[in-house]
């Protein structure tokens, strides 16, 4: 019989190294020189010299983890949380927050010159928040854990599977300080209660909700136990099973306002909605100063969600029709319009990333592009889009890569980039979320 030889994977796992940090990449690594090619630190700063821990050489680059610093950078901070460096929803807590901004823009600059060719950007002000407790809303996991012989209550470890048992997270909000102490030692006492596989926390203006997801039924006795256990912090329980659906009969639907507009979004608790609520607030208002609508503009807002520009645009615009390819989202988009006696917004369900050759929605009287797509970016919608025919677009990203990528289809399209600037949503991690304005000139 034939064998088929196979090259055994170079072991690098031992391997140290001695790297200077000259930069720092959109996902928060450290960006070295490791001979004639790039290697990425996680944990190193700018300016740093490390000791790091080779975990990956390709052909192209390299990746490693920071074990020493040999020389600090003066932004090297000492991280607040207990949990930093096991658990993997923080990155940036060892830098300071302001230079955190500082960081992430300069990343930006850099993939707007790789990508869309553009090296000078008009940024403007970043929006910030408190630097803690601005999770509104988070996921949190259970599994077992067959070494320790207990369940585990909390986030997956950094770069894995694994889980992490957390005792109190300080970017999430303080209404969910006690909760994972509280569901540990519930389903740790109860056998009935190893079916929950995760939690949804979600703090609305009128209730915080923990959406319990569990994998078998679960009696009506244990749940009122578990009830019980969770008067005294006021949340809302509701209790998924495992075909998915929440039942919202039971209990108060979310919501939450901009009281500057005199806005209220009603959401379900299965909906996207912003996690930092006060970024949130800033966005809208920026969004709205920045559009400088004069009321007789027609606005076409893609991926719009439950309508979180939508309606605020509808105030200062003639028209907006909002696209969103999520049915229950556009339905309540459609509730929220009428919730706010807004007349002048039409909603619509599409595929955004599918041809708009039967788009019923598309008309030539728009001037207004807006997006705010998920990571994957516009690009596929862009392409489609007679883009010449909008005065103005204003783009509102959560990925960087993305936003640079899609932004080049833009300019190449006859605009420029008029402002540009940085939305902090998620303090202390690597994410990154932008708002981008284009004038056609």
């Amino acid at each position: 019989m034939a064998q088929i030889f196979k090259a055994k994977k170079k072991s690098v796992s031992q391997k140290m190294l001695t790297l200077t940090v000259s930069a720092m990449d959109h996902q928060g690594r450290g960006v070295a020189k490791q001979g004639s090619k790039v290697c990425f630190v996680n944990g190193a700063l700018p300016g740093e010299e490390v000791k790091a821990q080779l975990i990956d050489d390709k052909a192209r680059f390299a990746s490693a983890d920071c074990k020493k610093v040999l020389r600090a950078s003066a932004h090297r901070v000492t991280p607040f949380c207990q949990h930093y460096q096991v658990c993997g929803g923080c990155q940036l807590q060892h830098l300071d927050a302001s230079q955190q901004l500082v960081e992430k823009q300069a990343a930006v600059s850099q993939l707007f010159s790789k990508f869309a060719k553009a090296e000078y950007l008009n940024w403007q002000a970043p929006l910030v928040s408190e630097a803690r407790h601005y999770r509104r809303s988070a996921r949190v996991a259970v599994m077992h854990d067959k070494a320790a012989k207990k369940m585990r209550v909390g986030y997956r470890a950094q770069g894995s599977k694994q889980l992490v048992s957390i005792e109190r997270c300080d970017v999430l909000s303080t209404k969910f300080s006690a909760l994972f102490t509280v569901f540990d030692e519930l389903i740790n006492n109860h056998a009935g209660l190893s079916c929950i596989s995760h939690l949804q926390l979600c703090e609305a203006d009128n209730a915080a909700y923990v959406v319990i997801r569990h994998t078998k039924p679960i009696s009506n006795a244990l749940k009122t136990v578990v009830e019980k256990a969770c008067d005294e912090y006021q949340w809302c329980l509701v209790w998924q099973s495992h075909s998915g659906e929440i039942d919202h009969t039971h209990h108060p639907m979310p919501y939450y306002t901009i009281p500057e507009y005199d806005l209220t979004f009603e959401f379900g608790l299965e909906n996207f909605v912003q996690v930092n609520p006060h970024v949130n607030q800033a966005m809208l208002h920026q969004a709205k100063e920045w559009l400088d609508l004069q009321g007789h503009e027609q606005v076409l807002d893609l991926f719009c969600g439950i309508g979180n520009f939508s309606l605020l645009i509808a105030k200062y615009a003639k028209h907006v029709i909002g696209v969103e390819g999520v049915d229950s989202a556009v339905a309540l988009a459609k509730q929220n319009a009428q919730t706010n006696s807004l007349s002048n917004t039409d909603f619509y369900c599409f595929d955004l990333t599918q041809s708009m050759q039967s788009a019923a929605w598309f008309s030539k009287d728009i001037d207004v592009l807006v997006l705010d797509p998920s990571r994957t970016g516009a690009m596929a919608i862009l392409e489609q889009l007679p883009l010449t025919q909008f005065k103005t677009i204003l783009y509102v990203s959560c990925d960087p890569v993305t936003l640079a990528r899609d932004s080049a289809i833009i300019l190449q399209a006859g605009f420029s980039i008029e402002k540009i600037g940085l939305m902090n949503m998620f303090p202390h991690t690597g994410h990154i979320e932008t708002m981008a304005l284009f004038h056609r000139r």
